[in-house]
């Protein structure tokens, strides 16, 4: 029997073979990002201008699905390009088009093994500077600066993790309200005069 690919899968058969699961922090996330973030620059080369780690596997103590989400900044012109397409596959990544932004942009991942044996997984999301998807960052040093916002942040995960242990984009969508709310008070307290 072939197996499927990650793309080929339903919505249900991804929610069966990969539930969202939590983990306790683990130091080796931090590592395990350097190395893929080599890995892309030498696949990318000049095209992937910036490669950062965000995410709950970037907050040090924050229990998180063990799935590395990478941002990587690309040029306005390289938006949806075959080019770039083929080079992640080299290093074993599925691409695929997220057409719910605004722009859309790329999501390429890789680890997701459909015979149901645990991978690393990885996430990467691919836009230019200006893209909204890097608003992500002020959201990750916000909740690195402020523990306590960190911890309201895991307790909402905790409770949404057993309530949507099969529905991996439910958990997503139920985490958005205070993803927004939170990135909003990031943003103001970043960008207001005399913060780095």
């Amino acid at each position: 029997m072939m197996t499927k690919s990650i793309n080929e899968l339903s919505k249900e058969e991804i929610a069966q073979l990969f539930p969202v699961i939590l983990a306790n922090y683990d130091p080796l996330w931090a590592r395990l990002f350097v190395e893929e973030q080599q890995l892309i620059s030498n696949a990318l080369g000049k095209i992937g201008l910036r490669i950062e780690h965000f995410g709950s596997t970037s907050i040090p103590n924050l229990t998180a699905k063990d799935t590395i989400d990478i941002l990587v900044e690309i040029p306005d012109e390289q938006v949806l390009n075959d080019d770039i397409i083929a080079r992640m596959k080299n290093i074993a990544y599925d691409f695929m088009w997220q057409a719910d932004g605004d722009p859309p942009y790329m999501v390429f991942v890789k680890g997701y093994n459909t015979d149901g044996v645990k991978e690393q997984t990885f996430h990467i999301h691919m836009g230019p500077r200006q893209h909204k998807l890097w608003d992500r960052v002020y959201f990750r040093d916000y909740l690195i600066a402020f523990p306590e916002v960190a911890m309201q942040y895991e307790a909402l995960k905790l409770a949404l993790a057993q309530e949507y242990k099969y529905d991996r984009v439910g958990y997503r969508i139920a985490k958005t309200d205070f993803v927004v709310s939170v990135t909003d008070e990031a943003k103001q307290y970043y960008l207001k005069p005399g913060v780095k």
